[in-house]
């Protein structure tokens, strides 16, 4: 990968989050630890935590990356591969523990909860693990000396956690579980992101059309479906027009014999 490279050591990185998952659980501080960030997290209003929800729905984090198609197209396409690697794991994950979510444990009222409850497959978050994925692959698809601005993309995503448990949908475990897996996904899409040749990353190439045609599914699902919470509509309607303005100027560039940039 040259200058985009990833370190050895970055391997290793998601076994933190994951250990602290193992320590809180087998610990027998599942339910202290989530009450304690459900009821910190009821301090500022349900449409933050709702939107932040939806940075780690999967048709809405492509939505706000998918300019990325004309502007940096191989950090899309390792996004777009890992975000398919995450949608595999997760609900693999989901069914082979097939734990209880805090709504399917805890008594009602106990707790906040934004939306219908959810009861069961808790471990890992599929929302952060598609959160995590997106930006650990656009983080490893920067050269490494553009990469620390990036390192805000972890903030945000460590925020799409938290919501998860701010809206009573995941214990911390659970939040934990995705952003190491999430990881994982992140830096295998990165690598097989980089093994792309150059040639199918110009607007005519047939890997950033077959995401165009994404691009108008994704319209499809915005228009059609709610997205998590009913507060998150606004921001539907905002990807909806980001990926009609990117669709736009994607075949007007099918016309442009100069290739767009792909790094």
């Amino acid at each position: 990968m040259g200058k985009k490279a990833i370190p050895a050591l970055a391997w290793f990185i998601p076994l933190a989050p994951l250990a602290l998952a193992f320590a809180i659980y087998f610990g027998e501080l599942q339910n202290s630890s989530f009450l304690f960030l459900n009821q910190l997290a009821r301090s500022l209003p349900d449409t933050l935590w709702a939107w932040l929800t939806f940075l780690g729905n999967g048709w809405g984090v492509f939505a706000i990356a998918f300019p990325l198609l004309l502007l940096a197209p191989r950090a899309l396409s390792a996004a777009v591969f890992a975000g398919v690697l995450s949608a595999l794991t997760s609900p693999l994950l989901k069914n082979y523990f097939a734990l209880p979510r805090p709504a399917g444990v805890l008594t009602e009222g106990s707790f906040y909860r934004l939306g219908e409850p959810l009861l069961h497959n808790a471990f890992p978050s599929g929302h952060t693990i598609t959160a995590f994925a997106t930006a650990t692959a656009l983080y490893f698809s920067c050269d490494k000396d553009k990469r620390k601005p990036a390192l805000l993309l972890f903030f945000i995503a460590a925020l799409v956690g938290l919501s998860r448990s701010a809206v009573g949908a995941h214990w911390v475990t659970d939040v934990l579980g995705g952003a190491g897996f999430g990881m994982w996904c992140g830096m295998l899409g990165a690598l097989l992101a980089s093994r792309v040749p150059e040639k199918y990353l110009s607007p005519q190439g047939i890997c950033l059309r077959i995401v165009a045609i994404g691009g108008i599914a994704a319209i499809y699902a915005h228009l059609t479906q709610i997205m998590d919470h009913q507060l998150n509509q606004p921001l539907q309607y905002a990807s909806v027009v980001i990926l009609l303005i990117t669709l736009v100027l994607f075949i007007k560039a099918q016309f442009n014999k100069s290739p767009t940039r792909s790094e």
